[in-house]
């Protein structure tokens, strides 16, 4: 199918309302998912670019979430988790962080509401086009809580966790803690709901009472203030702001983690616990400092020293065109590609690591026999998903299915030798 393509990388690029979506294979970490998201733009990128030449007509490509037109797009992250993690345990800690990590990861907007009806700046595109706490819709009555639960694999062990609240973000350090955090969220939120008392225990327990009384109009009033001081009513009566919410959730963690009986984290979560923490503290004190790692504000920085050089109001269309020029991926049009020239931008993944990742799956998951099979075999494929390759072998009487339903199997270390003594499928 021409508008379904499963790359030599383990991803997916296709044709989804009219617009190009591209997913990631699966991965294990958050530097590793940082450098297939930006393979995926360097591919959308590509496609363009041959399209344009194809039909003498330039086509532009940008990585944002609204036209502030009304009309919303995600960028969808999604979780692997255990079949026995029950979803009312997810339902209660997970809103809370989902809401206030707008602060850390939001991409930025100008406008508020849904068609941009409004002057002003907000830090995240998602937030106005959210209606309700639970839900499986996707592109109405858009929910904080997404429950769709099709895990691509054996379900009666696994559930994927699909979140749609998040924007599509251009700096790297967005992309990186916004996995990175949640996915520490979730392993917290597996380790308590396990525990018959014990430190896991008490620190679910502790981000249990974290739970708002308006989860709907926090996302709101988070996303519309960016001075991060907004209160936001708890369902036990307490107020607690976007920040001190955050850096309950990251104690919470560190309290696991200092418990366990091999304390010393690996690299990347030790990693990613220190950013987090310390643009929690920067971000409350000296805001300023964060430009580099924090999206919205290094937006809104820009945003600023142009109105007030030119004098302009909120709702100027210069504004608007400023925030569409951010987000064009085009190397030679970005907005933000002129700031990561500059070195204004922390860059985490160097672009070695980005082109590798553009055609090279990631050798620990199941993704590596999808696009290992499909770099070499492709010509005796048939049809390829996530949880299945069908191949085409000549000679065979039927086509051959080849299940894929354990995510963790199909890695370098388990089928590599395989398709290094198999010249042909």
């Amino acid at each position: 199918d021409a508008h379904n393509r499963v790359l030599a990388n383990g991803a997916r690029l296709y044709v989804d309302h009219a617009h190009p979506e591209y997913s990631g294979p699966e991965v294990t970490t958050a530097r590793a998912a940082l450098a297939y998201d930006l393979a995926g733009d360097a591919a959308v990128v590509a496609a363009a670019q041959a399209a344009s030449a194809q039909l003498g007509v330039e086509i532009g490509i940008y990585k944002n979430n609204t036209d502030s037109q009304g009309a919303s797009y995600g960028c969808h992250e999604n979780h692997l988790l255990p079949r026995s993690l029950p979803w009312a345990r997810i339902r209660t800690a997970l809103p809370a962080f989902l809401v206030s990590r707008a602060i850390i990861t939001g991409a930025g907007r100008v406008g508020l509401g849904r068609h941009g009806e409004r002057a002003g700046f907000q830090l995240t595109q998602r937030a106005d086009f959210f209606e309700t706490v639970e839900g499986i819709q996707t592109t109405r009555r858009r929910p904080i809580l997404n429950t769709r639960d099709e895990p691509h694999a054996d379900p009666e062990r696994w559930r994927r966790l699909h979140v749609i609240l998040g924007d599509a973000n251009l700096f790297q350090t967005a992309t990186y803690l916004k996995l990175g955090t949640t996915s520490l969220v979730l392993w917290l939120i597996e380790q308590g709901s396990g525990a018959h008392g014990g430190p896991a225990a008490a620190a679910l327990a502790a981000i249990d009472r974290l739970t708002l009384q308006d989860p709907v109009g926090s996302v709101h009033a988070v996303s519309h203030d960016h001075t991060v001081t907004a209160q936001l009513d708890l369902a036990d009566g307490r107020r607690m702001t976007a920040l001190e919410i955050q850096a309950e959730y990251l104690a919470a963690v560190r309290s696991v983690l200092d418990a366990a009986p091999d304390p010393v984290p690996d690299a990347e979560t030790a990693d990613v616990l220190s950013r987090w923490a310390s643009l929690i503290d920067r971000l409350g004190t000296d805001p300023a400092s964060c430009a580099r790692e924090v999206e919205w504000l290094a937006k809104l920085r820009v945003l600023e020293g142009l109105r007030r050089r030119d004098h302009l109001p909120w709702d100027h269309p210069r504004l608007a065109a400023v925030d569409l020029q951010w987000s064009d991926v085009r190397p030679e049009r970005g907005l933000y590609q002129r700031l990561l020239e500059a070195g204004a931008v922390e860059q985490l993944t160097d672009d070695a690591s980005a082109e590798r990742a553009a055609v090279r799956p990631p050798e620990d998951t199941r993704a590596y026999f999808r696009g290992e099979a499909l770099a070499r075999y492709a010509g005796h494929i048939s049809a390829a998903s996530w949880d299945s390759i069908v191949f085409d072998v000549p000679g065979a009487p039927t086509l051959q299915r080849v299940p894929m339903r354990d995510p963790l199997r199909g890695t370098r270390d388990h089928v590599g030798a395989l398709l290094e003594r198999s010249p042909d499928a």
